[in-house]
């Protein structure tokens, strides 16, 4: 039977058509990635970066005593009023997210730290930025010294714990006045970034 040229074109057809079916499948066989681009997979969230420390919530560093340098004395005007201030002097932005107000605790480790005063809460958690303070004001007590129902103690120093589980850091009081509290009565804000922000308290 003699081959015409509309049968060559048929057999053609065919054999691209088988072609391009085994280059297909060739490319999508299992294991076959020589064709695929490589892409770069970002670490979980949570896990360790490169230096081993894992990261804190939200990329945060909390702040931590090595970082801080602590100062509190009387508050100018202010009567029953300490101040305490923190002040960051590392190179790293830190914030009080674990415990967004000083711990201090008067007199012996068998009484509970001083409770806060809620409504000086700030909306928002306080962070430091290198070379910035942050305020917490202390009152000492709820009724004048000497005066009815008034208890407590001279102090020169005390301590300041960051959260619950850290040891606290003895902060001594500027102009070495002992002052009279009373760790019944005595409360402190939150930290706030201003100290506008803690005198009215």
């Amino acid at each position: 039977m003699p081959i015409t040229a509309s049968s060559r074109a048929v057999a053609a057809a065919a054999l691209v058509t088988v072609a391009l079916t085994l280059t297909t499948a060739c490319h999508d066989a299992p294991g076959n990635t020589s064709d695929n681009p490589v892409s770069a997979v970002s670490p979980a969230p949570g896990t360790a970066t490169d230096d081993g420390n894992p990261p804190g919530p939200g990329g945060r560093v909390a702040c931590t005593p090595e970082m801080l340098r602590f100062h509190a004395g009387a508050l100018p005007r202010r009567d029953r009023r300490m101040l305490l201030t923190v002040t960051n002097f590392s190179d790293r932005t830190c914030d009080f997210a674990a415990q967004r107000y000083p711990l201090l605790r008067f007199g012996d480790g068998r009484r509970a730290t001083l409770p806060a005063i809620a409504a000086s809460r700030p909306p928002t958690v306080v962070s430091l930025a290198p070379g910035a303070t942050a305020y917490a004001v202390i009152t000492t007590s709820a009724g004048r010294p000497g005066g009815p129902g008034h208890r407590g103690r001279k102090i020169s120093q005390f301590g300041v714990a960051l959260t619950g589980r850290a040891a606290p850091t003895q902060v001594g009081l500027d102009g070495r006045a002992p002052v009279h509290v009373d760790p019944r009565t005595a409360t402190v804000t939150y930290w706030r970034s201003s100290l506008d922000a803690v005198r009215k308290w």
